[in-house]
């Protein structure tokens, strides 16, 4: 769901590292919190230690949840499944993986590993609390990282899919029924009635207990999984309908042409007469590259009549192209994982056609409309 949007923090393990900038909303609302809690339970701190602890912890928190979802992506690799990025936002963490498992032990291994991980924290902050008094600062923080994590790791495997726990049904179902589409149905009906149940919950805390904050948040937390489960099932829906679809079956056969000389400008012109998105471009009547309106957004609208398609295009040996019995899946996978809209068709060296998110949209659109006419 989470693609890596935000602030890019480094890589860990290779892995792109994000932050989604409803992050800095959750970390102001935890410090305020958690600075609350200091106070009441340790009024013998100056207002600076309570409010540097409540920072202090809200940091390690989302460390730790960097770390529960390393867990799951140190797995994943493990099964040579690569993981595009990690994401950090305001419900928690995204690690957002290439491809589905092969296999359900796989699936369940890489589930577990969150909670696994997260539990393996709540030890290691409960074990550097022992030898101190409970008053003291390192304690305290210490004790509350460790409920934290244990919370984070029994709230993660709630059989809600996409929750780590829905994950871990998916799987068990999955290796019961043989069937993995079968399986995450199920697994998001299950997620479906969590986030209802949460929704509910959320409720009655505001109206019956007046605890609107709480009532609130729990009702966002239904929110986001409702929304997620019902992605979900989405995505195996668009799996199930392009099954068996090759690059050749979806491409358009015609090949748009321009010459690499011509400015922005008149690109864009030819664009908006043809409805054309995507041209290869031509140097000496040879191929040497691809435009497509994409590729003009960076440009700002007065350089375009002053610069010509070959200071903008891609050159060709950095086109992404994919070959005409490539499984349609897998190619609309990389256009979503390297943010692409069209990739040329090559057969047996030769470009045959081009490929592009619109057609395959519409492919996936019309087939879901007519299983939908089919079962009527």
């Amino acid at each position: 769901m989470f693609s890596g949007p935000g602030l890019k923090l480094g890589r860990v393990m290779g892995i792109p590292i994000f932050v989604n900038w409803s992050w800095v909303l959750i970390f102001f609302l935890f410090t305020v919190m958690l600075e609350s809690q200091f106070s009441t339970e340790h009024p013998g701190w100056t207002p600076t230690q309570h409010w540097g602890l409540a920072a202090l912890a809200s940091l390690l928190l989302f460390g730790s949840v960097l770390f529960h979802e390393l867990g799951h992506s140190t797995v994943a690799l493990r099964y040579k499944i690569p993981v595009l990025s990690i994401t950090l936002f305001v419900f928690g963490g995204v690690a957002a993986i290439a491809r589905e498992p092969e296999r359900p032990l796989q699936e369940f291994n890489i589930a577990i590993a969150g909670p696994a991980t997260s539990l393996l924290l709540a030890g290691i902050f409960y074990g550097l609390a022992l030898p101190f008094s409970p008053n003291s600062m390192f304690a305290a923080t210490a004790m509350l990282l460790a409920y934290l994590n244990a919370l984070l790791a029994v709230f993660n495997l709630v059989p809600g899919f996409p929750l780590d726990g829905g994950r871990i049904l998916r799987s068990i179902i999955w290796a019961k029924n043989k069937n993995f589409n079968r399986a995450t149905q199920l697994a998001s009906r299950s997620g479906q009635v969590v986030a209802y149940i949460l929704i509910a919950l959320g409720i009655a805390v505001a109206l019956l207990e007046g605890d609107w904050v709480s009532g609130v948040w729990w009702v966002f937390i239904g929110w986001f999984l409702l929304t997620a489960a019902k992605q979900s099932y989405a995505q195996v829906a668009v799996q199930r309908v392009l099954d068996g679809l090759r690059a050749a079956d979806v491409m358009t056969s015609e090949l748009p042409m321009i010459d690499r000389s011509i400015s922005l400008e008149d690109y864009v012109q030819e664009v908006l007469r043809t409805g054309r998105r995507a041209h290869l471009v031509l140097g000496n009547n040879e191929l040497v590259g691809m435009i497509s309106l994409q590729d003009v957004h960076g440009i700002p609208r007065h350089e375009w009549p002053s610069t010509s398609i070959q200071a903008t295009m891609v050159p060709i040996d950095r086109i992404q192209w994919v070959q005409a019995d490539e499984p349609a899946m897998k190619i609309l996978e990389r256009m979503q994982s390297t943010n692409v809209y069209q990739m040329p068709v090559l057969r047996d060296g030769q470009v045959v056609g081009m490929v592009s998110r619109d057609a395959m949209l519409r492919v996936i659109q019309t087939r879901l409309q007519f299983e939908r006419f089919a079962h009527a």
